[in-house]
């Protein structure tokens, strides 16, 4: 077994490891329609016909109530929450709904809502989950489809009209340093010469009527992203985020995929189909068209706030993890149609925190076997959120390689720390 963080695992994969194409924007008819691993409304639709949704009609309060139903069911493995009269709802915005990527309590379907998130069946175990992942990585990625409009784009609001304090954010523990409107979305943000766009999800906080605090960790792809427009002397960068994002989408920027290497390629690849993208308002950035709230905006590489305390997956919070983060301000929102919010709740076992991070054996097999080192297989179990794996060693490939474990272990933790 041995110790591995997201960042030692990426540094070990090539950026060759997924294909990646250049191609043209070609316009054609929404083709993600009912299609559950890249249309949220679809997938939520999908597990109401699995037995395994919860349509909850009383009054909510987004002030801890949400997030203690959700905490509940993530340890109980209930059946999804959706939340239909969140107390503080104003013009569509919002429902809610938690535990997208969480377990269920039938064993036979333990994996059910991350196997109906990137198109496979109910009862599909772990190992093919991981499978269709890993043969994600072998396709080549298709051209998106390029809409002139979309769901995303059925309600719009501007500029001063934006108040995020008057929409029913959540606070989701007790002990949040706020309320956080982003916890399960899809963040997009663009180098400066377009060749790579990210996806990744990392938390939102509200800070003031129209601006959010978000962690932006060094080392990450946001971070990198960053780097390249401070490079230019740039103020500010487009940045968009989408809430109810494609299912598919949002596991694939949940997990380490290496840099330069963009997301939306990964996702349709993964899913045998194009997505359906849209521009944004406001910039140049496309958003998945069927995105049940899309925020547009900038991301400051100069302005700060305090973001956190936040609980994560241990469950607790810790004193001094607070700290000023970067703002990101939302110039615009457009939004579906009965718009939901989807929001994860981290804590004790087990979340999307757990499911999503354990996924990362994919890109560890991958970086292990482009060593040529004896491994046939990787497993991060569930409970260690990928803080430690289980390698299964090919032991006749191991004998011929005429080592020993002492040093294959030295050589796996060399390749798992080499530099970015």
């Amino acid at each position: 077994m041995f110790r591995l963080t997201h960042h030692q695992i990426l540094s070990s994969l090539k950026p060759t490891s997924i294909r990646v194409r250049l191609y043209s924007s070609k316009a054609s008819l929404n083709s993600n329609q009912g299609d559950p691993q890249l249309d949220f409304r679809s997938f939520v639709e999908v597990l109401r016909k699995d037995g395994d949704l919860a349509d909850i009609y009383q009054e909510v309060d987004p002030n801890l109530e949400v997030g203690a139903v959700v905490r509940r069911v993530s340890e109980t493995n209930a059946k999804a929450p959706l939340f239909h009269n969140v107390k503080g709802t104003r013009n569509g915005l919002w429902k809610m709904f938690g535990n997208a990527a969480s377990l269920r309590n039938d064993s036979k379907f333990r994996y059910g809502r991350i196997a109906r998130s990137l198109g496979l069946p109910p009862d599909s175990n772990w190992k093919d989950i991981l499978e269709k992942m890993r043969l994600a990585t072998t396709r080549d990625p298709l051209p998106p489809n390029i809409l002139s409009t979309g769901q995303c784009k059925q309600n719009k609001i501007f500029g001063d009209d934006i108040d995020l304090t008057n929409l029913p954010v959540p606070l989701l523990h007790q002990g949040d340093g706020g309320k956080y409107l982003q916890t399960w979305g899809v963040h997009i943000l663009e180098t400066p010469d377009k060749s790579w766009t990210n996806w990744s999800v990392f938390r939102g906080m509200v800070h003031d009527k129209r601006r959010l605090s978000c962690l932006v960790i060094p080392g990450q792809h946001n971070s990198m992203i960053r780097d390249q427009w401070l490079k230019l002397g740039k103020d500010e960068v487009p940045w968009a985020l989408s809430l109810g994002a494609p299912p598919a989408a949002t596991i694939a920027a949940s997990i380490p995929i290496p840099p330069g290497v963009s997301e939306r390629d990964y996702v349709s690849s993964l899913a045998g189909k194009p997505l359906d993208m849209v521009k944004c308002e406001l910039s140049d950035l496309l958003v998945p068209a069927n995105s049940e709230i899309i925020l547009e905006g900038t991301f400051s590489l100069k302005d700060k706030a305090l973001e956190g305390p936040f609980e994560d997956y241990i469950g607790m919070h810790f004193e001094g993890e607070a700290g000023n983060q970067p703002l990101f301000t939302v110039d615009a929102i457009t939004y579906r149609d009965g718009a939901i919010l989807p929001v994860s709740v981290p804590g004790r076992l087990t979340d999307e925190s757990h499911t999503t991070a354990s996924m990362a054996s994919v890109q560890l097999l991958e970086a292990l076997q482009q060593h040529d080192l004896p491994i046939k297989d990787a497993v991060a179990p569930l409970e260690t959120l990928a803080t430690w794996c289980i390698l299964q060693v090919d032991s006749k490939k191991l004998a011929e390689m005429k080592t020993n474990p002492d040093e294959l272990c030295t050589t796996i933790g060399n390749i798992s720390q080499a530099p970015m």
